[in-house]
């Protein structure tokens, strides 16, 4: 309620208390954006992101049995493929989860992968999981500690960031493209299916930072150990090259360093402005 008044959004709809949430009422789509907002919280909440998946995601699938004319979104992650992220998730990447050594970051992919097998058993239901593996939008909290939101804020104060030298490849799909995905998913036949999001395509870190540097004047240095939140895993290579949703209609509009330059422009604008921003980063 607090980011909707703050953003100023019109022709909204009321917001209600799940403790409404009913049978009663006549829904369309449910989607079921439940979970945590940054790698702070996901360590802070530990084992608990189990309870909180499973209620809501319980929530909406008791209203699905009931309504099966209900389609329902569930946002998933990437994270739900497990920890290694050495190449790129594909059509053909399995699962992998060290079952018999489970640690605190691991609690958050299982979480998802629990979830996703549990629509996959209900094959008569239109519900559809979307991975999200990078998203960003210049509406969103700038205090949480993702690798992007940590250069914005090393822009904002004039800071020197410090970043490990080891490369890494993201995809950050922008809030455009992500609505076209929604849309694609409610415009096409019913499925029950998990999609990976993507763009154009992904940047690396040291592309990126190049560019934030050229265009919003962010300094950067290196260590062996940043000052960084893993509450995930480490992931080298977040990104997929499963492109199913393209059998929905899905394509997107702009490659990753677009996206993020074009939103944190807008993030930026009270500012810090340089030129070029927006063009192609292929």
């Amino acid at each position: 309620m607090q980011w909707l008044t703050q953003v100023g959004l019109t022709n909204r709809y009321s917001v209600g208390d799940f403790s409404a949430f009913s049978s009663e009422e006549h829904f369309d789509v449910i989607l079921n954006f439940v979970g945590v907002g940054n790698p702070a919280q996901a360590a802070a909440m530990g084992a608990t992101i189990f309870d909180v998946t499973l209620q809501y995601d319980e929530m909406a699938l008791n209203y699905a049995r009931q309504r099966p004319d209900c389609r329902y979104i569930f946002l998933s992650s990437g994270a739900a493929y497990g920890s290694s992220f050495d190449t790129p998730a594909d059509e053909n990447t399995s699962a992998v989860i060290a079952i018999n050594n489970l640690q605190p970051q691991d609690w958050y992919a299982v979480a998802k992968l629990h979830a996703e097998c549990r629509h996959r058993s209900l094959a008569d239901l239109p519900i559809v999981d979307i991975r999200v593996f990078n998203y960003f939008s210049h509406t969103q909290d700038m205090s949480a500690r993702f690798f992007i939101t940590d250069c914005l804020r090393a822009i904002r104060s004039s800071e020197c960031l410090l970043v490990s030298p080891e490369n890494i490849v993201r995809d950050y799909i922008s809030p455009d493209d992500f609505y076209c995905l929604i849309s694609s998913i409610l415009g096409a036949p019913p499925a029950n299916t998990a999609l990976d999001c993507y763009t154009k395509g992904p940047v690396d870190k040291f592309t990126l930072l190049a560019r934030l540097q050229e265009n919003f004047g962010l300094s950067y240095g290196y260590r062996e150990t940043p000052l960084i939140i893993n509450a995930t895993g480490v992931k080298n290579n977040y990104y997929s090259t499963n492109h199913r949703a393209e059998a929905f209609g899905y394509l997107p509009a702009r490659d990753s360093l677009n996206n993020v330059l074009i939103e944190a422009r807008l993030m930026l604008e009270d500012g810090i402005t340089r030129p070029n921003v927006g063009k192609s980063g292929n």
